[in-house]
């Protein structure tokens, strides 16, 4: 993402009205700061609601926060969005306390833990071939002990990525994490 000029205008919490204001106070008390990317997002309520729905699903899963922050990296690295590389990195080192080499290693779908590198490589390979993966990527998957539902999660993952992603570069959301350039 190279523009500094969002393609859709943020709604500032402290003007914002109904729907919108709710749900960027949520936010607000969630992280103790909104996010630009939470501000483009109250345009449509219903993206925002659906977006902290769902990234509040996956948080409850049985994945750590510190492998999901690096399938988002290594899904924002995919997908070209360098804001969510950004975020990712920053949250990843900083509360999920991953060290910097397994955050760069995510880049590449890569990690030092069989497991978590075989969980990285099945969800790039799951968005690399929208979904169509065969049975030795899956067999691959569970040889390195990844389980049916950790399948699941990486699918539920991905697709909270790919939304915030592909969100982030159509509305060149301005980055406002510490860059990580792609």
């Amino acid at each position: 993402m190279t523009a500094t000029i969002t393609a859709i205008v943020p709604i500032q919490p402290e003007t914002a009205t109904g729907v919108a204001r709710d749900l960027l106070d949520q936010v607000q008390k969630g992280l103790g700061l909104v996010p630009n990317m939470a501000k483009v997002m109250a345009n449509s309520p219903t993206l925002l609601k659906g977006y902290l729905a769902l990234s509040t699903a996956v948080g409850s899963g049985s994945l750590s926060a510190a492998v999901r922050e690096r399938l988002a990296i290594s899904t924002a690295q995919l997908n070209g969005c360098e804001y969510c590389l950004s975020a990712h990195t920053f949250i990843g080192g900083n509360i999920a306390k991953v060290d910097a080499a397994e955050l760069d290693s995510a880049r590449r779908a890569q990690s030092r833990d069989p497991h978590v590198a075989a969980l990285l490589t099945l969800s790039n390979m799951i968005a690399e071939n929208a979904g169509d993966v065969g049975d030795d990527a899956l067999g691959a998957a569970r040889a390195a002990g990844v389980t049916d539902a950790e399948i699941g999660e990486v699918v539920a993952n991905l697709a909270l990525n790919i939304l915030t992603n592909y969100f982030n570069v159509l509305a060149h959301v301005e980055n406002d994490w510490p860059v990580v350039g792609l």
